[in-house]
């Protein structure tokens, strides 16, 4: 007699979408179908408090007119671009490793944020971005009251009549 065994052709697959998101935490996919584009990608820090998300961006050599951040959902994104300095001619570079160029980076937010009263700086470097969040989102308190004894007064009060 034959066993008929059910065969799932993906199911040594079912670990590779959590092994994927580890490994781009570690290295943004971006990066793999262009190495190049490893060199553009900046770090960031990502905080949260009770009232609030945080967003800096490490981003030497840019100027702040040349960024752009916008906020679609749940993902903040800062893009812009690193502009190309003046070089002559007769300039011989024994290295190049500083690059210029554009550059984006996309951000999934943890909550929901209410991005019309979000600020951002820029100084030194360092793109801060301060995002309120949504109203919803934020964290209340409820106060326990104890429960009270029910008190009777009156002229019956405790008599069995």
């Amino acid at each position: 007699m034959t066993t008929l065994v059910r065969w799932t052709p993906f199911a040594h697959f079912s670990g590779l979408h959590r092994a994927m998101d580890v490994l781009e935490h570690y290295a943004p996919i971006q990066t793999w179908r262009n190495p190049e584009a490893a060199e553009l990608t900046f770090p960031v820090d990502l905080s949260e408090t009770a009232d609030k998300v945080t967003v800096k961006a490490v981003l030497p050599g840019v100027n702040a007119e040349d960024v752009d951040i916008t906020v679609s959902e749940d993902v903040l994104t800062i893009q812009g671009e690193k502009k190309h300095e003046e070089t002559t001619e007769d300039e011989n570079f024994y290295r190049k490793e500083i690059r210029y160029g554009a550059f984006s980076r996309s951000i999934p937010l943890p909550t929901r944020v209410n991005y019309e009263q979000a600020d951002a700086d820029f100084e030194d470097g360092i793109l801060t971005i301060r995002l309120p969040k949504a109203e919803g989102v934020k964290p209340t308190s409820i106060k326990v009251q104890p429960k009270k004894e029910l008190v009777v007064t009156g002229r019956n009060a405790g008599s069995n009549s």
